[in-house]
């Protein structure tokens, strides 16, 4: 497994292993990673959430399952996996609205039908293989964490981060915020 020792590598790994299809999405694991920080800028963002949206997925490079895990009716657990690789070097205003990303998904499916008949079919699969929509309980719980906000903003970012030959910045750009956040 990669070890993260340096703002640098960690974008290196995302150059190195991102160019994969993203999972039945018609962009790579890079390019979804880099429209889900675009996005985050866009919304002013602080610099935290916007590395936690470039890194949201990083757990995907990181596991050994290959891309088409869900179809064999495998959950990753990408969003542990990339927690456990960079909650040594940076804080939970980056790492956790990245573990939660997932439980934002479960509870956006909850709290907005709407939401669920949008999600896209390979987000639906991976939905089901997660534990489906919250329960009441599990959604009061989920809110009432320190960090659910944030990571319902990452899980949108997320969802929209979808779009094929969309321009956005290079990932070099976003290594000065990376590094600012990096201990």
């Amino acid at each position: 497994m990669l070890e993260f020792r340096t703002p640098a590598a960690v974008i290196e790994a995302m150059v190195a292993l991102g160019g994969e299809a993203y999972f039945g999405e018609p962009v790579t694991v890079l390019e979804h990673c880099l429209q889900a920080a675009f996005f985050a800028r866009r919304d002013a963002s602080t610099d935290a959430l916007v590395v936690a949206a470039l890194l949201h997925d990083i757990g995907h490079l990181l596991h050994t399952e290959g891309e088409n895990a869900a179809d064999s009716g495998l959950d990753t657990r990408h969003e542990e996996l990339a927690d456990r690789m960079l909650a040594t070097h940076l804080p939970k205003a980056v790492t956790e609205p990245i573990r939660l990303h997932v439980a934002a998904k479960r509870y956006l499916c909850f709290a907005a039908p709407a939401y669920r008949n949008a999600l896209s079919p390979s987000s639906e699969l991976s939905l089901q293989l997660q534990g489906g929509p919250m329960t009441a309980r599990e959604a009061e719980e989920f809110l009432a964490g320190p960090s659910a906000r944030d990571a319902v903003a990452l899980r949108r970012w997320d969802d929209e981060a979808k779009i094929p030959n969309l321009p956005v910045p290079p990932i070099s750009e976003y290594l000065p915020q990376l590094k600012t956040l990096w201990r």
